[in-house]
């Protein structure tokens, strides 16, 4: 395979807008609820909305860094500019942990829809499917990924918006202040991952910059509205979903408390509606395109990073070629989705979840660094973008991304150790063979 021209630049603003959402929207419709469990509507409000400051402070650093350094590698390629090739790998490991792990989970919520569906499907073999179907659609080319994104992301907005339509006429303060705060403070931190999972994956917009037409003026605009835009959904859906019946009745399966559901939505949609009315039926069905759409584009926004890790001989230098004929990374996406595979055989989707985010949190923590001292040791740096209310906001979403790592090595101290253990590991073969290297 020959060196080729580089990667395809067909995306605008709005396809970067859909990229954005779409990477995080799938979090709008499962997984968030099980922080009411650990923290009740109160605890889990307090960690949303830290969190939620977390991610507008964060988002618009680094659209300064996407700006000023628009390249497929993400953070990887800020933090090896900012503090050396080292931590540059840690970085870029962490990227991938958190773009390859965060799949298997989505994966496998979409089996078990189809598996309602179709109950004759085993779940992992839809999943399985599904994964193989949208690899090969990212391999295809970025312009037909990006634009299936943005149609799955448009109807997963719109149904989100028809889901708060008709629960907010039903919404009762009283059942938002009911058993609001059952485990105190511990309940607020051991939420956070949780909360997270409502806005991670937004990152994944900054590994697309190479592909992007105008990625200086046009970075900056896709990152804006896509938080924005989630900001606002997570809002809508939190206060509509639990202000039906209670944080309960979408937490457990039975409303009352023992198994949990991944499917909030329709359990407080079924309160209003039944289980057999068209607005219900229409909101599992169309839910479905929520989940697609953040499993698509993670997928993409993984096979960048993995490309960027691959093209500079950090990891196999095979991940990154790029395909003569489609001009995309195949080696990496394919690469990834083997991995994929393997973590969705494990059934161990909630740790798969957790050590994602541990990920995401290394990533935001080392980017915030790197914007504070590349402004400090490169003045003259080009930034067509840059961060309101600097250095306010990169401190603030620095502060609040070590709060949470900390909050979460308390409550997940075994997965975290096995993050740690994935850096550790990798980072020793990376500086073996490269001073080994000629």
């Amino acid at each position: 395979m020959t060196e080729n021209k580089g990667l395809r630049k067909t995306l605008t603003p709005f396809m970067l807008w859909g990229l954005g959402v779409g990477y995080v929207i799938s979090g709008m419709y499962f997984g968030w609820n099980l922080g009411l469990e650990k923290g009740g509507t109160g605890g889990m409000a307090i960690a949303t909305i830290g969190v939620a400051m977390m991610y507008v402070t964060f988002t618009f650093s680094y659209t300064e860094l996407a700006c000023a350094i628009p390249k497929a590698g993400g953070v990887f390629d800020y933090a090896n500019r900012a503090m050396g090739k080292n931590i540059g790998f840690i970085a870029g490991i962490a990227q991938i942990v958190e773009f390859i792990l965060a799949p298997p989970a989505i994966a496998f919520a979409i089996g078990a829809y189809f598996n309602a569906f179709f109950p004759q499907v085993p779940v992992l073999t839809s999943a399985i499917v599904i994964y193989f179907i949208f690899t090969g659609l990212n391999i295809y080319g970025i312009k037909a990924a990006a634009s299936f994104e943005v149609i799955v992301t448009v109807l997963a907005v719109g149904e989100l918006l028809l889901f708060s339509g008709l629960a907010l006429p039903k919404f009762e303060a009283v059942n938002l202040t009911h058993n609001s705060f059952p485990n105190g403070w511990n309940g607020v931190f051991a939420a956070i991952p949780f909360a997270i999972w409502f806005f991670l994956g937004i990152e994944g917009l900054a590994n697309v910059a190479e592909e992007t037409k105008n990625p200086q003026r046009d970075i900056s605009k896709g990152f804006g509205w896509a938080i924005f835009t989630l900001v606002v959904l997570c809002v809508l859906v939190f206060i509509a979903a639990t202000g039906i019946a209670g944080w309960e009745a979408i937490v457990y399966k039975n409303g009352i408390s023992g198994e949990t559901s991944d499917s909030p939505l329709p359990l407080a949609l079924a309160k209003i509606t039944g289980s057999n009315h068209l607005m219900y039926h229409l909101l599992i069905t169309v839910g479905l395109f929520g989940l697609v759409a953040s499993f698509h584009g993670l997928i993409l926004a993984a096979g960048r990073s993995t490309y960027e890790m691959g093209r500079v001989h950090n990891i196999p230098s095979f991940l990154g070629k790029i395909s003569p004929r489609f001009q995309t990374p195949a080696n990496a996406l394919f690469g990834n989705m083997v991995i994929g595979i393997f973590a969705l055989l494990s059934g161990k989707t909630s740790e798969i979840i957790v050590i994602s985010v541990f990920g995401a949190l290394t990533l935001y923590i080392i980017s915030m660094v790197s914007i504070l001292l590349l402004r400090k040791n490169e003045p003259e740096l080009d930034r067509p973008f840059r961060v309101p209310f600097y250095p306010l906001f990169p401190i603030i979403s620095l502060v609040i991304a070590v709060v949470s790592i900390i909050a979460m090595l308390i409550f997940s101290f075994k997965l975290g150790l096995i993050y740690f253990s994935i850096l550790a590991i990798t980072f020793l073969l990376y500086r073996t063979f490269k001073s080994s290297a000629p």
